[in-house]
């Protein structure tokens, strides 16, 4: 399977080490608007053709698949087009910035009938999916997830901090890994939903702080923090508060309340996004739905709508 990656930047590079490690899946296309930065990340991973523009892995017959690591405000209408051509789309988080940018990506998948998959990478580290199982099982019983996405940023930059082209969202991206999660992990429908956001940055231009409540139909409650003022460590934290237990992840990581590590049974080589991009390319393979497809992605985008429209007026 031939793959398309068009982004080069942190994220796209997470993507390439995480390809690199799937059989029989290679990326024969690097495609990026910085032609020094792809050629350098080019070289770096071995690949021998790049581009300045989606279009050229749109019309050329041996890429199968394309991988969208681009700024957060294109994701909708590129998804759309790679589908349009007949080719499958994994589309970094969010898929869109608007609920009607979500649906318009679901409906083109089920036109397309390609694969149409979201990165909600959450739901793929190896500690939450053991708590899925746990969950299921009836072994834990979820009563408070208490979820912590911190960052440090007085200018707009990204994860390399490399100067970003566009503006980074509180909501409609941090919010929306913890939004999803919740949801994944109750498995039930989130009842009532409110945010609070903080003062609008003005070197940002956005707000820099917010807070979300939400209670799922199962009684389970989140309570979530995301803010780039923290002055501290970097990232997120979920504590999830069970019947029978506290537990903390971190990315791939998971202990208990005492901080004890949890034997979570899983391949310890198999971080997140690696197990998240070969479930891509298995429902291609299968021909099935993957995993936070795009039409399962339209859910949690509901749920950010409406928390966006709890917003009070930001000052």
């Amino acid at each position: 399977m031939k793959v398309a990656l068009a982004g080069e930047g942190a994220i796209g590079r997470k993507h390439l080490d995480a390809i690199a490690q799937i059989d029989d899946v290679e990326v024969g296309l690097l495609i990026g608007k910085e032609p020094d930065a792809v050629a350098r990340v080019a070289a770096e991973y071995g690949i021998t053709e790049t581009a300045d523009d989606l279009g050229e892995a749109l019309n050329r017959t041996d890429i199968d698949a394309v991988i969208l690591a681009t700024p957060t405000p294109l994701h909708a209408e590129q998804a759309v087009e790679v589908l349009r051509a007949g080719k499958h789309v994994l589309v970094e988080i969010p898929v869109s910035e608007s609920l009607a940018d979500a649906r318009a990506v679901a409906e083109a998948a089920e036109e397309s009938g390609a694969v149409a998959m979201v990165a909600h990478t959450r739901r793929f580290n190896p500690g939450h999916r053991w708590l899925h199982r746990q969950f299921e099982s009836g072994e834990l019983v979820l009563q408070h997830l208490v979820a912590e996405t911190f960052f440090f940023r007085r200018e707009n930059i990204n994860a390399n901090g490399e100067p970003r082209t566009w503006n980074d969202h509180l909501l409609w991206h941090h919010a929306c890994h913890s939004v999803d999660l919740f949801a994944h992990q109750t498995g039930a429908p989130v009842a009532a939903v409110q945010g609070f956001a903080g003062p609008v940055s003005e070197t940002m231009g956005i707000y820099t702080d917010l807070s979300v409540s939400a209670a799922s139909e199962s009684g389970a409650l989140l309570s979530l923090a995301v803010s780039f003022n923290n002055d501290g460590p970097l990232g997120t934290t979920f504590r999830y508060i069970c019947d029978k237990g506290t537990f903390i992840a971190r990315y791939d990581d998971l202990v208990d309340g005492y901080g004890n590590p949890v034997d979570t049974g899983e391949d310890a080589a198999m971080d997140g996004i690696r197990r998240q991009d070969e479930e891509f390319a298995e429902a291609i393979r299968q021909g099935r739905e993957p995993e936070s497809s795009a039409a399962q992605a339209v859910a949690t985008m509901e749920l950010l709508d409406r928390i966006e429209r709890s917003l009070p007026a930001v000052r």
